[in-house]
């Protein structure tokens, strides 16, 4: 049960429409369920806004369909991260209705219909190896409901082409910059913004970059005021905070 159905189902109960015997039966599922291998906490949705969200790596194809089986079970949205088509297969045998976004490798199920969303949320990768995360970061906005802006391929080796989106960049509430290599293009947006802006380093580069270090440390050194870090590779983490950053306009 999710925040809408939540409210939806008290003010039944206030307006006499549901007794409190089945609005109580109707909560008695939450907030755990109990798989065996993992303890469900469907309450999340209720606490934060957005239902719990299932890290693929490291589980096996049963278990993510058990998962999925089970939030579906609660009415909630699903979003499995990193993972692969062999797990879509799987998921959509008993969730026919289940997405797959290969190019942030997410497996998506929604509640109700996809929504038009809030604006403000817009999403700068650097260059196309980066574009991965960046989608990942994109998808987790949307479920969240927020309408995203995408802006591809703008690093600074050729910064000039990010001039041409100085408007959508103005008027954004909130940016996820992801970017590799030298990790600089977050601090540039940052100086050019005036909203919080959230800086995703990936583990795009070469040697010397080490997997994404040299990026990471390059943005928590920022002199650029309002930029704020996630971890290597953390699109999901970005898209999380900026949707809550939105929610709060």
């Amino acid at each position: 049960m999710d925040r809408k159905r939540l409210k939806k189902l008290l003010d039944e109960v206030r307006a006499g429409k549901v007794g409190v015997s089945k609005a109580m039966q109707s909560l008695r599922g939450m907030p755990l369920e109990e798989l065996g291998f993992a303890t469900l906490d469907l309450h999340r949705a209720v606490r934060r806004g957005f239902p719990e969200v299932v890290y693929g790596p490291g589980k096996t194809i049963e278990q993510v369909v058990a998962i999925v089986r089970s939030l579906r079970k609660a009415g909630q949205t699903v979003l499995v991260t990193r993972v692969g088509p062999e797990v879509h297969a799987a998921v959509v045998e008993v969730e026919p209705r289940a997405e797959y976004h290969a190019d942030a490798r997410a497996l998506v199920v929604r509640e109700g219909r996809k929504g038009r969303g809030r604006s403000g949320v817009v999403i700068v990768s650097a260059g196309t190896s980066d574009q991965p995360v960046a989608e990942e970061a994109a998808i987790t906005a949307e479920l969240m409901g927020n309408r995203v802006a995408r802006i591809r391929d703008v690093g600074v080796a050729g910064i000039h082409r990010l001039t041409r989106h100085r408007d959508t960049l103005l008027e954004a509430r909130v940016v996820i910059v992801v970017a590799g290599m030298e990790g600089a293009l977050p601090s540039v947006i940052a100086g050019l913004t005036d909203c919080p802006v959230i800086g995703v380093p990936t583990s795009v580069g070469y040697g010397s970059g080490e997997g994404g270090k040299a990026a990471l440390l390059a943005m928590l050194n920022s002199c650029s005021a309002g930029l704020t870090v996630v971890n290597i590779d953390n699109g999901f983490g970005a898209g999380y905070a900026a949707a809550l950053i939105n929610r709060r306009r």
